[in-house]
């Protein structure tokens, strides 16, 4: 039988990827459809949101891969007055997905895996990730063994050149290419690609925004193959 996973926040489909290409059937989920022109989610997409969702009806999936969104930690982590102003973000769309766990797996009799993916700055709000693949920091069932990213080593911040603090997405978007470091498919960074002329909402911000935060093939595959049954 075809292992399932189901992709909690999917985008525009990066741990689909990776799982399908391990021979996995995959089921995503997310309140827009993420094809602004940069591609088309891989495999069957529900439009629901990912809050309202009941675990119980994922009692045979043998998977669960989430990627909530990480505005609100991200912004929280810019050095700028407005931004440390805010209130603590709320956490429910992070939860979400451990809460739909805990539902699948006792429907299902068993224990049901998760993996959640974010970005550095979550850590402040929902505690230490286990690991992290480049600027794509993972909580829940994070295998002991992990690949190492490709490509160069070491990141940049938002506003200058590489430094040794690690491997955040704030400033993965900014300086080194490689496949572990945020960056749009023409190959441009953020501020490089000219993105940021754009409003917040219009559709060309929305679909570089999707294809910067796409899980990395390499990381989606490796999971895959680690836990297909």
């Amino acid at each position: 039988m075809t292992p399932l996973c189901i992709d909690l926040f999917c985008g525009l489909g990066g741990w689909a990827e990776g799982f399908l290409a391990e021979g996995w059937r995959v089921i995503g989920f997310d309140i827009v459809r993420q094809d602004h022109g940069t591609g088309v989610y891989p495999a069957q997409l529900v439009l629901q949101d990912v809050a309202t969702l009941d675990g119980r009806q994922f009692r045979s999936a043998h998977m669960l891969v989430a990627s909530p969104p990480c505005q609100e930690y991200s912004y929280r982590a810019m050095p700028w007055k407005r931004a440390k102003a805010l209130p603590a973000p709320s956490n429910e769309l992070f939860e979400a997905p451990f809460r739909i766990q805990s539902e699948a797996s006792a429907a299902a009799g068993r224990y049901i895996p998760l993996i959640v993916e974010n970005v550095r700055a979550a850590q402040r709000w929902v505690g230490p990730a286990r690991w992290h693949y480049g600027s794509f920091f993972l909580w829940g069932d994070v295998p002991a063994l992990m690949p190492k990213p490709s490509g160069k080593k070491g990141v940049g911040n938002w506003f200058g050149p590489a430094d040794k603090r690690g491997d955040p997405r704030e400033a993965s978007l900014y300086s080194l290419r490689s496949e572990a470091i945020k960056q749009h498919a023409s190959g441009k960074v953020w501020f490089d690609s000219g993105f940021t002329r754009f409003g917040s909402r219009s559709a060309r911000r929305k679909a570089a925004t999707a294809e910067i935060a796409k899980i990395p093939l390499g990381l989606a595959e490796h999971i895959a193959r680690v836990f297909k049954p």
